[in-house]
């Protein structure tokens, strides 16, 4: 069979590593499994995608569709557009979406009208809030997806409810923990760990790029001076992404225990995550590594499609709720943080279980 897998963002990246490993794996035993690698070009920045290629041993992609930047339907049509091309050049069995972002789901829909299947990769997640383009871009996916991989029981809930046959649903765990668990090794200490003497456990880490709470300058000003004011004691290493660095540079947010760095690779920023005293953070993907790293987590957000960090993980939400934000740090700086445990099939063997799967589908 022929598998065309898609890549547009950072997230997928992570994920897509240990399914190509996998394909690989059943192709070298002797399976009829082949892939061609399609990267969308959502994300253009060298430190946001070009690196993982190398960082993570992945093959560099068969296309660039290079869409770039654009408005959600600017890009969303530009991946369309692409992708359509690629697949009339390129027939195959299979397309693969990883994740939620836009490329998930505008490839989602160009196979679909070619009469292809599709296979979702982390599929079922949701977060019930309607504003995130994100959540739009898993209830299209769902919508029309032939097979469904999970990453936990609540994602298998979601599809049940959504009336969606079970015989069409794996619950096989978690690609980019996968990821994870095999770099953890290989981590690798950035410059910034020696520029400013750090020392394990005893700084913290941030991210924000979400539209609620980087639109917004007053929003996003008090958001960070509450965060550096109650981890005073604390560096804030806070690598900033390049949709927030045009925020912030109208703003006037200097303070002594603040650092902005570039965007890290994987394996510098993993390693800082890893060491640190507690992450800060608007990501989803990023609470699942620091469930599985024991590392507390704070994230600024109202809502979750990961409620398994919360519920067993090193997970708690948040908002931009000032009380709320104060209570986390109270508890985070007296010692009372809640002790986390790695969800179900969070081994380091889902990638393996989605292409047991496939020869099973397609009788390999």
């Amino acid at each position: 069979m022929n598998i065309t897998i898609i890549a547009g963002a950072r997230p997928n990246f992570m994920k897509i590593a240990p399914i190509i490993a996998a394909i690989q794996e059943k192709k070298a035993q002797g399976f009829n499994m082949n892939y061609r690698l399609v990267h969308t070009g959502q994300h253009y920045d060298k430190n946001l995608s070009d690196t993982f290629f190398t960082e993570l041993n992945i093959p560099f992609p068969d296309i660039n569709l290079e869409v770039k930047s654009g408005t959600q339907a600017e890009q969303t049509a530009a991946i369309m557009i692409g992708f359509e091309k690629e697949l009339q050049q390129n027939p195959c069995d299979l397309v693969m979406v990883v994740g939620d972002v836009t490329s998930t789901m505008a490839c989602t829909i160009v196979a679909k009208k070619a009469g292809i299947d599709v296979a979702h990769v982390e599929a079922g997640i949701r977060s019930g809030d309607m504003n995130m383009p994100e959540e739009i871009n898993r209830i299209v996916t769902d919508s029309l997806t032939d097979y469904y991989f999970t990453t936990s029981s609540y994602a298998n809930e979601n599809l049940e409810n959504l009336g969606i046959s079970k015989s069409k649903v794996f619950f096989v765990g978690n690609v980019m923990i996968d990821t994870l668990l095999k770099n953890l090794p290989r981590l690798e200490k950035p410059q910034i760990w020696n520029d400013l003497k750090l020392e394990e456990k005893k700084y913290m880490v941030m991210t924000l790029h979400r539209p609620s709470n980087v639109d917004e300058e007053k929003q996003l000003k008090n958001l960070i001076q509450q965060i550096v004011d109650l981890g005073k004691d604390y560096p804030i290493i806070f690598p900033v992404h390049p949709r927030t660095k045009k925020l912030l540079e109208g703003l006037d947010l200097n303070f002594k225990n603040l650092h902005y760095v570039e965007p890290l690779g994987y394996l510098h920023f993993n390693y800082l995550v890893k060491n640190a005293f507690a992450m800060l953070t608007d990501s989803g993907g990023i609470t699942e590594e620091t469930t599985v790293m024991n590392v507390p987590c704070i994230t600024l957000r109202d809502s979750t499609e990961r409620p398994e960090t919360c519920a067993i993980g090193t997970n708690v939400l948040v908002g931009n709720d000032t009380a709320k934000i104060k209570a986390a740090f109270t508890n985070l700086l007296s010692g009372n943080w809640k002790q986390g445990q790695t969800p179900e099939l969070w081994d380091g063997k889902a990638a393996n279980r989605i292409t047991d799967c496939l020869v099973k589908i397609y009788s390999l």
